[in-house]
């Protein structure tokens, strides 16, 4: 998730114990390869065999168009640490998609193979290739011609957003796709797209007949998600309370100022962007109170309030 997941949310979320792996924000190549030290600066979990520090394993995640620039950067990040790579066909961005990047690939079948194929030939076998996809740009029939071919290319796995590029994340979702496709490629299907209750999930899994999952802005949304879905899954999961809002922010502060000091201006936004995500997707009013802040001693304040207020 562009602009959320970077190394002190992904830190966060390994302290909660309760998913597989987690995805960085994509990584984007244009007009030229690059390099091993953009990856170091990126995704400083390779510096730790591609672990947080909280031991949740990271996967990087590269977008671009062209396959020979894609498969070289691909190397490099593997070089760089590395333990697995995804490919971005999903992201909607109008800025991405203008610039041969994420979802406007979905209208080339032949190019999502070229890509894949690309990246899977210039890594070891040893380090896995996926790829996240859209349904298609406008026609949820397209992915029956795009998910075929990610596999063809070398993807083990595919991560599949249910709707298309021109819906970015507007309803409805399509789950019924997915079981489509499942019994079109012979590799596991990660399903995603507004999971956002233990309700959701359900009825994800009955419609999609996945047995993987990937939460995004329902996980943010509502935190304590990813513990329900674990417990409901039976996997093993650190077995910890669902930690409140509060503790959750605290947390996030904690990492930022480790990841990226005296910066609390950046640190207060990401905070914000946050709580952005919760109030859209969620009866939840923190944000509102905190919107105005302009010092993490605001926010920190009001934190404290919070927790009062609930013990009164």
């Amino acid at each position: 998730m562009d602009g959320i997941t970077d190394a002190p949310m992904r830190a966060l979320v390994g302290e909660w114990g309760c998913f597989s792996y987690c995805v960085t924000e994509f990584v984007r190549v244009s007009s030229e390869a690059l390099p091993a030290k953009v990856f170091r600066r990126e995704v400083p979990e390779l510096a730790s065999g591609g672990q947080t520090a909280t031991g949740l394993p990271v996967q990087v995640q590269i977008l671009g168009g062209d396959p020979e620039r894609m498969a070289i950067s691909a190397l490099a990040a593997v070089r760089a640490g590395a333990t697995s790579i995804d490919i971005n066909f999903g992201c909607p961005s109008p800025t991405v998609n203008g610039n041969d990047g994420g979802a406007s690939l979905l209208k080339s079948p032949c190019r999502i193979r070229d890509v894949v194929r690309a990246v899977r030939g210039a890594l070891p076998p040893e380090v896995s290739v996926s790829a996240k996809l859209r349904l298609g740009w406008e026609s949820i029939d397209d992915i029956f011609e795009n998910a075929p071919m990610a596999v063809e290319g070398g993807a083990s796995w595919l991560t599949l957003h249910a709707r298309t590029r021109t819906q970015r994340y507007d309803p409805p979702v399509f789950w019924s796709q997915l079981a489509r496709v499942r019994e079109l490629v012979g590799v596991p299907i990660i399903a995603n797209g507004d999971i956002f209750s233990l309700d959701d999930f359900h009825r994800c899994r009955d419609v999609t007949g996945c047995g993987h999952f990937m939460l995004g802005r329902g996980a943010l949304a509502t935190p304590g998600l990813a513990w329900q879905v674990a417990r409901d899954l039976g996997l093993p999961f650190v077995n910890q309370p669902e930690a409140t809002w509060e503790e959750l922010l605290k947390r996030l502060i904690y990492w930022c100022e480790q990841f990226h000091p005296g910066t609390e201006r950046r640190t207060l936004a990401r905070l914000k962007q946050w709580l952005n995500i919760a109030y859209r997707h969620g009866d939840f009013g923190l944000f509102q109170r905190v919107k105005r802040a302009e010092s993490l001693a605001e926010v920190l304040s009001q934190l404290d309030k919070e927790v009062v207020n609930k013990k009164l």
